[in-house]
Order: C-alpha cells, then sequence, then structure tokens
C-alpha cells in the first residue's frame, strides 16, 4: 500500500466519521484525535474483541480499571523516571526532530524492501519453477543486503544497550541518512528525552505535589496485585486484564493515530511461576497471533519480530507486527518481565507483593507474562486491512471497509425503497426489532444505490431492502457488503441470519 493510499484511508476516515483531529476549529492540536460517530463504534467493537477474549473465555483471567494518577513513587520504582527516554536528533536545516533509533530501522526497511525487490524480479522471471527459499539462500546480492542488515542492527542493538549516544549519531552518519524533509545530514548530537507527562495535584501552587500522567497501564495491575490476590480467589498461573488511557509526550507523533500523545492501551499481565515464564511466554505468543488471524485478515499482513535490544524489566520480548501502509511496524508487544516490577514495588513500598503456593507450599514473587496491544493502533489495522477502491463490472467504482462483521460499527441497515406506499412503516417496524440486539441504521435518503454505497464505504455487512414485494409476502432483500450479492428471505430470518454471522464461538471458538 502506498502513502496515496494511505493518505485516502486518513481522508475517508474523517469523511466518514471515523476520526478527527482534536481541537480542529483551534487548527487542531498536534498528535491528538477525537474518534466519531462510527470510529467510537468500532472501538468499542474491539475492546468487547479483546476482552471477551482474554477475561470471559478464560477462567484464570479477571479485569481490572486503574486510575490514571498514581503516587509519584510507582514511577521511580518501575524505573519509568530515570530510563522512559527517547534518543532524539534534530536536524539543522529543516528543524524538524527524529528519533535516531528509528531513523536508522527506516533505513533497515529501505534495504528490507531491496530484498523483497529481488524476490519479485525473480518470481516474474522464473515464474512456477520458482524457489523463493532457495533464491534467499543464494542470491549474492540478498546475501549481500543481509550481511548489511545483520551488522546494522548489531551496532544499534549496542548502542542502545550502552546507551552511547555518540555511537547513534555515528551510525546515522556512517549510512549517510538524509534528513526526509530537507535532504540534509547536517545533524545535531544526540540527546535523550523523558517522555512522562508532569502535572500538579494540589489546593494551591505551595501546597501542590507533583505527578505524571501514566505512560503505561500495566503499573496500575502491579500494585493493586495483593488485592486482587485477596479479592478473586485466583491461583497461579493467572492474569490481570485492563484497558485503559496511557500518555506519552512523543516529540516524534506521527503518521496518523499510529504515534499519538494520548492513546488507550488494552494490557494482561500472566502471573507464572519463576522458571516457568519461558514457557507461558511462548503459549502467549501463540494465543495473541492466533487473536489476530481469527479476524479474517491475510496471514501475511503479520509477522514476529523477536526484540535484540530487551527494556530493563525484561528477560524475553517480541512484537506481533502488522503490515501498515508505511511498513511493518509494532502492533502488540509480548514480553517476559520476570519479577522485576512486583520486587520493584515490594522494595519501594515496603509491602509484601508475594504469592503462597499451595501445591509447592512456598511463598515467592511471581514473574510475569505480559501481552499489550495498542488499541489506537489496532484501529488504524483494522481500517488498514479493510479499506478497498474497487471498480466494478458495469464500469463505476466504489469504496469498501471489509470490515470483521464482529466488528464493523453497523450490524445492518435498514433502507426502504422509496418514502411512500407504506414501505417506511414496515421499515421502522424490522429495524426497531433489530435494534434492542444490533447497532442497526435506518436510512430513507437518496436512490437505493447510493444509500448502498454509504454503507459499503463505513463498511457494513448487511443492508436490508423493503419493497412492495415485502407487504405482500413479508420477504426483504438482503444484500451482502463484501460479494455484494443480494438474496431473498423472510424478514423474520433477520435476526437469525445476523446472530449465526455474529456468534462469538465462530470467531474465537
Amino acid at each position: 500500500m502506498s502513502d496515496v493510499q494511505f493518505k485516502q484511508i486518513v481522508s475517508h476516515a474523517k469523511e466518514y466519521g471515523f476520526v478527527f483531529p482534536s481541537s480542529e476549529i483551534y487548527d487542531g492540536l498536534s498528535a491528538v484525535y477525537d474518534y466519531g460517530p462510527n470510529g467510537v463504534l468500532l472501538k468499542n467493537n474491539i475492546k468487547e474483541y479483546w476482552w471477551k477474549h482474554m477475561v470471559q473465555l478464560h477462567e484464570n483471567i479477571v479485569g481490572l480499571d486503574s486510575a490514571v494518577f498514581m503516587h509519584p513513587r510507582v514511577w521511580k520504582a518501575s524505573g519509568h523516571v530515570d530510563a522512559f527516554h527517547d534518543p532524539l536528533i534534530d536536524n539543522k536545516d529543516s528543524k524538524k526532530r527524529y528519533r535516531a533509533d528509528n531513523l536508522i530501522e527506516e533505513h533497515i526497511a529501505k534495504i528490507e524492501a531491496k530484498i523483497e525487490k529481488e524476490v519479485k524480479k525473480a518470481r516474474k522471471r522464473f515464474k512456477e519453477n520458482f524457489d523463493e527459499a532457495k533464491f534467499l539462500a543464494e542470491s549474492p546480492r540478498v546475501q549481500k543486503y543481509r550481511t548489511q542488515i545483520e551488522e546494522i542492527q548489531s551496532r544499534l542493538s549496542n548502542a542502545l544497550k550502552e546507551n552511547n549516544l555518540k555511537e547513534l549519531k555515528q551510525i546515522i552518519i556512517d549510512l549517510e541518512i538524509a534528513d526526509p524533509v530537507s535532504g540534509s545530514r547536517n545533524w545535531t548530537d544526540v540527546k535523550q528525552f523523558n517522555l512522562m507527562f508532569e502535572t500538579q495535584m494540589g489546593a494551591t501552587e505551595q501546597s501542590a505535589s507533583s505527578l505524571y500522567l501514566r505512560p503505561e497501564t500495566a503499573q496500575g495491575i502491579f500494585i493493586n496485585f495483593n488485592n486482587v490476590l485477596k479479592t478473586s480467589r485466583v491461583k497461579i498461573p493467572f492474569g490481570i486484564a485492563q484497558i485503559g488511557k496511557a500518555f506519552r509526550n512523543e516529540i516524534i507523533a506521527r503518521q496518523f493515530i499510529f504515534r499519538m500523545r494520548e492513546f488507550e492501551q488494552m494490557e494482561m499481565q500472566f502471573f507464572v511461576r519463576p522458571g516457568e515464564e519461558m514457557k507461558w511466554y511462548d503459549v502467549w505468543k501463540e494465543k495473541r497471533l492466533q487473536w489476530h488471524l481469527s479476524l479474517g485478515f491475510d496471514a501475511s499482513l503479520y509477522r514476529y519480530h523477536d526484540h535484540d535490544q530487551l527494556a530493563h524489566y525484561a528477560n524475553a520480548a517480541a512484537d506481533i507486527e502488522f503490515r501498515f501502509p508505511f511498513g511493518f511496524k509494532e502492533l502488540e508487544g509480548i514480553h517476559s518481565r520476570t519479577d522485576f516490577d512486583l520486587s520493584r514495588h515490594e522494595s519501594f513500598s515496603g509491602k509484601k507483593l508475594r504469592y503462597f503456593d499451595p501445591e509447592t507450599q512456598k511463598s515467592y514473587v511471581p514473574y510475569v507474562i505480559e501481552t499489550s496491544i495498542g488499541l489506537d493502533r489496532m484501529f488504524l489495522a483494522v481500517l488498514s486491512a479493510s479499506y478497498a477502491e474497487e471498480t466494478l463490472p458495469d464500469g463505476s467504482t466504489r469504496t469498501v471497509l471489509r470490515i470483521p462483521a464482529i466488528l464493523s460499527p453497523v450490524k445492518a441497515a435498514v433502507l426502504p425503497l422509496v418514502k411512500k406506499d407504506g414501505l417506511p412503516e414496515i421499515a421502522r417496524e424490522i429495524f426497531d426489532d433489530l435494534k434492542w440486539d444490533f447497532q442497526t441504521i435506518y436510512d430513507d435518503k437518496d436512490a437505493i444505490g447510493r444509500r448502498y454505497r454509504r454503507q459499503d464505504a463505513i463498511g457494513t455487512p448487511f443492508a436490508v431492502t423493503i419493497d412492495h414485494q415485502t407487504k405482500e409476502d413479508g420477504t426483504v432483500t438482503l444484500r451482502h457488503r463484501d460479494s455484494m450479492q443480494q438474496e431473498r428471505i423472510h424478514k423474520n430470518e433477520l435476526k437469525n441470519i445476523l446472530k449465526n454471522t455474529l456468534n462469538l464461538k465462530t470467531w474465537l471458538g
């Protein structure tokens, strides 16, 4: 997907009420967005689909909704005060600021694109005789590109691990990375920048204490470990799931809702016996990929990326990456956080955060496997995978969002063919019946073809048309969004058809 198509998705999202720039009447606020009427429905459906998978279908996972504000020592204990930084570099000509590691990773992505180009050329040349695995293993040019990638990744990983800012800049110089805006290589030194928003709590400025807006939701789970343990009667292994807002002072916020300063996370912390964490890490890597694939998008849109550079709390980490219009980027992270968080909070608070295991008769600080997905990124992934512009057999075109029906903002549109002859009254009866179980829309404006196009554009999987035959035998036309095929069914069948299509067991079973 090209930059042009990405711009079309962004435009479509605004035009059809999915995402609006925040404070637009005041010329907007950078990297902050509002979700419109269709956007909030899609967003809530994604949350519900995740929550039901995590909590409803797992008897050993419970939910939590912790506060945005927490005691400032929480963030000292977690390491965010001392270690939550981005390495930033400025271009002196464009006056633009970038994450140094992102510039290097984008350079690597360009080399990976060269490999893909070589594969496409070879496939076109050899056709059905093409052996991709053999070609990748034996092509001198591919091997050269792979060696370049490995060398750059090794230097980047070591520089980040050692917090070597001079080396980060040197990598950028050695790779001759140019500013995408000015095209120049006139770079400043790399500097660290803390990403947490700081605010004040108190009646007066003199008595106020400094607080942080949480940069992640996970710490709210860890500091409530004892509360959940005492009230839920859960046993190891068990999880605590949470959906909530987080805030990061991203200097390089860009790519629409992919990277924002205010965003929402869907996280689950899974507590396990020490020594069993890698087993559960592998389990949750697979479970989370299967959840994504359950939506029916092409498997080639996803891939694992194992971390070379681990966070201070982790002994293993991987991303599930999604092929966004601007390339493969992180969609969800799976991390083995060891016992770092609970141990640190135990040390800083003086309170025991331990689990007594009735099977081993021992008390210990559990290890943690984390799954963390950005809700806004998931929203963008769904839009990106669903968006299509099609030329139809009659030469006309349509824009359609093939959003999985389980996530679609509106499940069915009820459309009287004309606004007379009693058809609106019948349509209203059907609408009033369906709306109790499904998000349904009633639309009687414009020609029926134009109404179909409107529903295609917001991803409505079913359109129900009421015509004069409905008055005679109670049948309606059911139009399917993806195929545009139409079938004649009795109006009393509608509810069962929708229920069967939207049955959670069909999707996650």
